[in-house]
């Protein structure tokens, strides 16, 4: 009886603790149930699961069936709202065991309170290394919150937080983007800026550097510590090639780091390229975060702003910066309170200016003027009347000094000479904005502007903008033409007052003469008397006669001086300042050929023709200019005015066809052996000439005069031998001999002018080699033109189409020292796929897909030598095509150069791409005769089964060194890039903005609820009724 009473008593003490014990699992799993709802308090749920836990002596029950219930959520890998508030309730829960800590109380502490955290971080650690991406995603992400969640002062042990390290330290290099999303945001608090050789700062930059992904290069710009060796990659991303990087590195820049921190140029490049990004949300940026960060940090002084980005060297960047400043004051009085300060006259007093405050003067003005009769009251208070500020412009510019050659070599005085001429540009671009409307005002503004182009102290810099604003005011082509006129025989043939006009020389030989007259009529006198004595009155009046003749040039002789002392002249500068003359010849012939004379009538000659009117033809005028200026100039020993005058005959030869004809050969001949830069002039004079009227301008011209070869009209036409020039120019070592060219051959193939593949083929090499890497302007033109002129028609694709073989085997056939063979021959045609594929045009056509032909061009190349080792290249090709299923001969011939193909090759990968598209080809003609189908769901088909089969050969390789990483169309690119979103990247912690999207109705968002939510408690009832 007493042991049976004993095993009775034992039964019900089993049964009461596993009564306890079962209460207990379901607290917990009923936490967890809760939890998932987002309406429950989370607070009360943690403090309430916190008191069960700190009441129970032996903890490991509650361990197990705790790490139970959140390995349901771990396996989860989508982001559910029921999954995602669970992870927030369990990092809530460890976390809400850290007290403040006293020194005394520290030891204590972290026995009792600290052993959930360091045991769930344990768990963690231990499970960081599982196959599923899933369970490594919410590792990292558990170990990124927990660690964020903690105070500043919270201390880890120090075992554990090298283990977090080095887990993390592994997860950054994980296979999934948000695996190494969520580990690069949980290392945010292991790095040591102070520390050049910070593991954690390393793994950041080779991130930012590297990456593929974009999210993950924004969660390492959100967490990255600013520092000397951090601050060149953090600057890079604001030219990342993702909209959202470059936002988020603006934003960091502007609450992380200081403007001293950063180079005058990085400041520069900062405001210029954020000020014109493609993307407004990039620009809002700058303009909000950006340019007041750096305000508040100079105690908002505008000037100081200013003086920290260098404004001589920027100016445009700086106005830019001003007006985006501009447009976020909340009234336009503001601009009147910083800045310029005006006197009494609404100027700035000569001896205040600087170059920050007139460039903020001319950008306020600008600004204010734009705004049409919203500003015109403002506008009034910031500038004075025409007349007045043509006075103060006039006596600014007449303060400028002129430099001598010996001043030029002290850089001091060259400084401060070149900051008066930034000043007067500034002034000068003001004129602009005065109100010329009034007639008294206008007139004096006109004679202003005349007299500083006059003044022989004036910059050859400002000339252009003079003659500007000069052109600006006159509104009719022959008053621009005859005033320019003036000013330019004005400058080279001046009226110069003679105020000596005999030398010694000459007044000795002149005293001679009249020495001589009056003894001759002295003598003659003599005689007189001696005739009139002897009655011989025959030889006294020829004697008398004599006599008057002598008085006659005596006087003459006595008068000439002073009538040349009030003469004047046009004169030669040079006669006039010989050492062993005094005066002057009096000849009208010459003129002024020096250098500097010559530069400001050829500047003054070009502005004027940029501004005539194309269809105004060349009057008489302009005919004189360039037969005594411009022409001459074009064989003048200096470069500066040989440049000018080419740059003056080819805007010129724009105006009048005649004239284009009678000097293409001298342009012709200018661009294959002068200096490179008057090269390039007469380079892009060809290119206008060739854009505006065609290649029918070379038709009458010789052939022998265009052919340096001297190769006979038959051989060669000119149109062939001036592409065969700017062939050979795009092989030139001078870089930007080599850009111009590329430049105009992509604007004459865009337009129309010249359609040749060959060119093509040449500028599509010449956009992959290696040796333009470093020309960044030759890249983005060619970069641009290639998109733009296959979506353009038919035709450009065509023509690009028939380009693709002769690149291809130019490519294959470059011996391994050229700079081709580094060039990734797969990515050159994926290029050409998508530059031809029929969904990349702007208007779609009618007719053979071009696709379709290329496919016969690549199945031909194949069969022509079946065992060459680019076969793999081009049957890869093939599988990548968007061929026409439609039934016809064409059809017919591709399917029965595949079967050929198939027969003929061995290599088992060609064997599974061509039977690919066989196969494609024959099922679509099978399945022609049956029910139609739904053309969505059959379009969904055929991209499941295409990205099934090509998913191996589709992934991305690292390009070699010298090779170019293209970026393909968006259309090829459309599902990838969905399934990276949905799959990758999740955006968790990065600063974002939520996009705009299309508001939906209430029953549309509950219905869309209810499909995409998902609840872990049906799992864990399962689990716990089994």
């Amino acid at each position: 009886m007493l042991n049976k009473g004993r095993r009775k008593q034992t039964e019900s003490s089993d049964a009461k603790i596993f009564t306890m014990t079962a209460d207990n699992e379901l607290e917990i799993q009923e936490a967890f149930q809760r939890a998932q709802k987002a309406h429950h308090n989370k607070a009360k749920l943690v403090a309430t699961l916190k008191n069960r836990y700190i009441k129970l002596e032996d903890k490991l029950e509650f361990h197990e069936e705790f790490l139970r219930c959140l390995k349901y959520a771990m396996i989860v890998y989508t982001r559910e709202p029921a999954v995602e508030n669970v992870i927030d309730f369990v990092v809530k829960f460890a976390v809400s065991f850290e007290t403040p800590m006293n020194e005394e109380e520290e030891e204590e502490s972290e026995e009792d309170d600290g052993s959930f955290l360091n045991f769930l971080l344990n768990f963690l650690l231990e499970s960081h290394t599982a196959n599923s991406h899933a369970v490594r995603f919410r590792v990292c992400q558990l170990i990124n919150k927990l660690l964020g969640s903690l105070s500043e002062n919270a201390q880890v042990d120090d075992e554990i937080c090298e283990r977090i390290h080095e887990a993390m330290l592994i997860r950054v290099t994980d296979k999934y983007p948000n695996v190494r999303i969520q580990a690069a945001l949980a290392m945010a608090r292991l790095q040591d800026p102070n520390d050049p050789e910070c593991p954690t700062i390393k793994a950041y930059m080779l991130l930012l550097e590297n990456d593929s992904n974009a999210e993950v290069r924004r969660a390492v710009l959100s967490c990255i510590a600013p520092a000397a060796f951090t601050l060149p990659k953090i600057y890079k991303r604001t030219r990342d090639v993702k909209e959202k990087v470059r936002k988020l590195s603006y934003q960091v820049l502007a609450e992380k780091v200081h403007i001293r921190a950063l180079t005058i140029a990085q400041r520069v490049s900062l405001l210029q390229h954020g000020l014109n990004d493609s993307a407004e949300s990039v620009k809002e940026v700058v303009k909000v975060f950006l340019l007041p960060a750096w305000l508040r940090l100079l105690q908002n002084d505008i000037l100081q702003l200013l003086h920290r980005l260098d404004v001589e060297n920027c100016a445009e960047t700086a106005v830019l910066a001003l007006h985006a400043l501009f447009s976020t004051a909340t009234t336009l009085d503001d601009l009147l309170q910083n800045g310029a300060k005006l006197d009494e006259r609404k100027l700035i007093p000569v001896d205040a200016l600087t170059c920050e405050n007139v460039l903020y003067w001319r950008a306020a003005c600008e600004f204010v003027k734009a705004k049409g009769d919203q500003g015109e009251e403002l506008l009034e208070k910031l500038l004075p009347e025409p007349a007045i500020f043509a006075e103060y412009l006039y006596s600014y510019l007449k303060s400028v000094p002129l430099l001598s050659e010996e001043q030029r070599a002290d850089m001091t005085q060259l400084e401060l000479v070149m900051t008066k001429e930034f000043i007067g540009q500034q002034l000068i671009l003001l004129v602009g904005c005065l109100d010329t409307t009034e007639e008294g005002g206008r007139r004096r503004v006109l004679a202003v502007l005349k007299e500083m182009l006059l003044l022989p102290n004036t910059p050859l810099s400002l000339i252009g903008q003079l003659v500007q604003k000069l052109v600006g005011i006159l509104h009719d082509d022959q008053q621009r033409i005859t005033v320019m006129a003036e000013i330019i025989s004005d400058l080279r043939e001046p009226i110069v007052p003679i105020t000596e006009c005999v030398d010694e020389n000459e007044k000795r030989k002149k005293q001679v003469k009249l020495a001589e007259l009056k003894v001759c009529i002295m003598e003659c006198k003599q005689e007189l008397e001696d005739c009139i004595s002897r009655e011989d009155f025959v030889r006294a009046a020829e004697l008398k006669e004599s006599i008057a003749q002598l008085e006659e040039r005596r006087r003459q002789l006595e008068l000439q001086p002073e009538s040349d002392h009030n003469k004047e002249q046009r004169i030669e500068k040079s006669r006039v300042s010989g050492p062993e003359f005094s005066c002057t010849f009096s000849s009208l012939d010459f003129t002024k050929n020096d250098p500097e004379t010559l530069l400001k009538c050829l500047t003054m000659c070009a502005e004027v023709l940029k501004q005539m009117n194309i269809s105004r033809g060349i009057c008489p005028t302009i005919t004189a200019l360039i037969e005594t200026l411009i022409l001459p100039s074009v064989s003048n020993s200096n470069s500066a005015v040989r440049n000018m005058a080419v740059v003056c005959l080819g805007t010129a030869a724009l105006h009048s066809r005649d004239l284009a004809n009678t000097h293409l050969v001298l342009l012709l001949q200018i661009t294959q052996l002068d200096e490179p830069k008057i090269r390039i002039s007469a380079l892009k004079a060809l290119i206008d000439q060739l854009l505006f009227n065609g290649l029918k301008i070379l038709q009458d011209k010789p052939s022998d005069l265009l052919n340096s070869d001297g190769q006979s009209e038959e051989e060669e036409s000119p149109v062939h031998n001036i592409l065969k020039m700017l062939s050979e120019f795009l092989d030139s070592e001078i870089c930007e001999l080599r850009t111009e060219t590329a430049e105009g051959l992509a604007k004459l193939m865009y337009c129309g002018r010249i359609v040749s593949a060959k060119l093509l083929s040449r500028l599509v090499l010449l956009w992959y080699n290696p040796v333009t890497e470093e020309d960044q302007r030759l890249r983005h033109c060619l970069g641009v033109f290639l998109q733009l002129y296959a979506r353009e028609s038919r035709a450009h694709q065509e023509c690009v189409e028939e380009s693709f073989l002769p690149t291809m085997r130019t490519l294959f056939n470059a011996p391994a020292t050229s700079p081709l063979s580094e060039i990734d021959t797969s990515n050159v045609a994926e290029l050409f796929i998508e530059l031809t594929r029929p969904s990349a045009l702007v208007q779609s056509s009618q007719g053979v897909c071009v696709h379709d032909s290329l496919a016969v061009r690549v199945c031909n190349e194949i069969l022509r030598d079946i065992d060459a080792p680019e076969v793999r290249l081009y049957c890869k090709t093939l599988s990548s095509l968007e061929i026409s299923t439609e039934p016809g001969p064409a059809n017919q011939e591709l399917q029965q150069l595949l079967s050929q193909i198939l027969q003929e090759v061995k290599d088992k990968f060609c064997v599974r791409a061509v039977e690919k598209v066989l196969n494609q080809l024959k099922a679509s003609q099978q399945s022609k005769p049956s029910a139609p189908q739904d053309p969505v769901l059959t379009a969904v088909d055929e991209n499941v089964s295409s990205e099934a089969v090509n998913e191996d050969e589709t992934k991305s390789k690292r390009p070699r060194r010298g090779q170019k990483k293209v970026s393909t169309a968006k259309t090829s690119k459309k599902s990838c890039e969905n399934k990276e979103k949905s799959d990758e990247s999740d955006e968790e912690n990065v600063p974002e903005a939520a996009p705009p999207s299309v508001r939906l109705t209430r029953r549309a968002k509950t219905a869309a609820l209810e499909k995409t939510k998902q609840d872990l408690t049906a799992l864990m009832n399962r689990e716990a009724s089994s």
